[in-house]
């Protein structure tokens, strides 16, 4: 799973059991959890690339019990291949990086994963 192979990722179960919780120095970057018996990834994206991808693909909703602007479901079993949604995952652990003071940041957000799978 790619949320594992970030540098300083941790996982976590703040919610219980059910969720895993992946965080960057303490800050949540990706969910994964079971919402009505389905299976759902839930990550941060910018707002414009949010409604981009919810319009491009049926399979990417608001993000479930999230700010609907900034985070996005996956749902599997759809149009989402492992290469996109890996890319995804990156992209919301950018983002959360690019948050942190740049002395706690373990890798330079802009940067970081372009280009690479």
């Amino acid at each position: 799973m790619r949320a594992r192979e970030l540098p300083a990722s941790t996982l976590e179960f703040p919610f219980g059991p059910g969720v895993d919780v992946f965080k960057v120095r303490g800050k949540m970057f990706m969910f994964h959890t079971t919402v009505d018996g389905e299976r759902q990834v839930i990550l941060k994206a910018l707002p414009s690339d949010s409604m981009s991808l919810r319009d491009a693909h049926a399979d990417i909703t608001p993000g479930y019990h999230m700010n609907k602007r900034h985070w996005i479901s996956l749902h599997p079993g759809g149009s989402l291949d492992a290469d996109m949604v890996s890319e995804l995952v990156t992209e919301s652990y950018r983002l959360v990086v690019a948050g942190l003071p740049r002395t706690q940041q373990p890798v330079e957000p802009h940067a970081f994963g372009r280009g690479q799978r």
